[in-house]
């Protein structure tokens, strides 16, 4: 903490970027929590139901995370050059794909839900009312493709607030309709399960027609649909080198997480009801630290695109304390919680006894999440260093997480909880080559062209 000086200008710029972000995440993260609470009066099979179903859009949330990145990457160091074009064609590519990508899943929650929940469970409850919610979820996957990029782009030219606000607008619609459907408020008809996947759906349609609107007053980021189809060589192969691998490196970390859930899933519904309330916890607890990730991107590639490297190698180093520092509080708060989080859940005795010990795992947990994500999703990303984060997560997860929990779960055996330990190693395995790029200094980069 002697690293951080309050007067310091640098930290001032830093907390104005950060804070809109943080409230921007900790809303995402009280809506999570509002679902698990709301449904907490429905029972435990509709919160490990929706939790489940839930991967679903958790893998889109990092597909447009790792689109809107890639994005990011480019349009911050456009940024710095004043190229407001550039951005706007930069953001038209960013659509083509997270429009593509998220009507093929929208698609298969319409046509084939049932066989989408069975690769998480083979509870038939849960199968049950994991389908009814993905069928009603479906649309808002689309609505989301569409904002998501535009927010992405938003805060690659430091608009961070208006991008929050209408974070906030969707997030806000989407907890009072989960009240109302729920529990039926004003005489609308209880829907439980299917009530959550019906206000997400209308919170996302009501805040892509707010994005468009914005569009129409800004005075300088449009969302233009027309780009989605405009033809630039330059950008479009500078963004297929920069996002595909973000993109990659999203997809293979969610998806294992994902795997993760299934393996948690076929532990049994007890593993599953402790999970979701530890991933909401643990969402809490790492807000911080995921928009110093944000942050770094946007603020490092402005600076690189100026072509300030002294400047962006410092500033990095200063980010990475505050992350470190982040990443020690969100491991105290996860302590702190744990005991009125142990004493208002309702689930079984077994899930109580799980759920104890997985907070725990998780108050050190957060510290590995914290500086792995700055580094990977902010500080390389921020000079166009997309490729090693992905090669980093690849091996990481799949050559050890997925098969170690696969392995300890299904041909030990061993007991619930040393499986999920085992799978919460993930992260500390690979610090020494994520600390050693950072120190390499690869990753300073301008990456803007002459794309005319």
């Amino acid at each position: 903490m002697s690293h951080i000086k309050r007067n310091d200008p640098f930290y001032r710029q830093i907390f104005r970027l950060t804070l809109p972000i943080v409230i921007q995440n900790l809303l995402s993260a009280a809506v999570s929590s509002a679902d698990v609470v709301m449904l907490n009066s429905v029972g435990q099979s509709a919160i490990s139901a929706v939790s489940l179903a839930a991967q679903y859009a958790n893998v889109i949330f990092m597909i447009f995370y790792g689109l809107g990145t890639g994005a990011t990457m480019l349009s911050a160091q456009y940024w710095g050059k004043q190229d407001i074009h550039a951005i706007e064609l930069i953001e038209g590519i960013a659509l083509r794909f997270s429009v593509a990508i998220s009507s093929i899943f929208t698609l298969g929650a319409l046509t084939v839900p049932q066989l989408m929940m069975k690769l998480f469970t083979n509870d038939p409850e849960l199968i049950a009312l994991g389908t009814a919610y993905l069928r009603i979820v479906s649309l808002s996957y689309l609505f989301w493709s569409v904002s998501e990029i535009y927010l992405a782009a938003l805060r690659s030219v430091e608009r961070v607030t208006i991008s929050t606000v209408l974070n906030a607008l969707a997030l806000g619609l989407n907890v009072g309709l989960n009240a109302v459907f729920i529990f039926g408020l004003f005489g609308a008809p209880k829907l439980g399960v299917a009530g959550v996947a019906l206000a997400t759906s209308i919170a996302r349609g009501i805040q892509l027609v707010c994005c468009v609107v914005t569009s129409c007053l800004s005075r300088n980021i449009k969302l233009r649909f027309s780009y989605i189809f405009a033809r630039n060589k330059v950008l479009f192969q500078d963004f297929l080198r920069l996002s595909v691998p973000a993109l990659g490196n999203d997809l293979v970390w969610s998806v294992a997480f994902s795997v993760y859930s299934a393996i948690l899933g076929h532990l049994g519904s007890d593993m599953v009801a402790a999970n979701s309330i530890v991933v909401v916890i643990r969402n809490f607890a790492t807000v911080f630290c995921y928009s110093l990730a944000s942050v770094s991107t946007i603020w490092l590639g402005k600076q690189l695109g100026k072509g300030d490297m002294p400047g962006a190698k410092k500033d990095a180093s200063r980010l990475l304390w505050l992350t470190i520092s982040a990443g020690a509080i969100g491991g105290v708060f996860v302590l702190a919680a744990s005991p009125f989080v142990l004493g208002h859940a309702s689930l079984t005795d077994q899930a109580m006894h799980y759920l104890k010990y997985m907070l725990l795992i998780n108050s050190y947990y957060v510290m590995g999440t914290a500086v792995n994500t700055t580094l990977i999703a902010g500080v390389f990303r921020a000079g166009g260093d997309s490729r090693f984060g992905f090669i980093c997560d690849t091996i990481d997860m799949w050559c050890y997480g997925v098969p170690l929990g696969l392995f300890s779960a299904f041909v030990l055996k061993l007991p619930h909880l040393v499986v999920y330990f085992l799978l919460c190693t993930d992260e500390f395995v690979k610090w020494p080559w994520v600390i050693a790029r950072y120190r390499s200094g690869k990753w300073l980069n301008n990456i803007t062209k002459e794309y005319e």
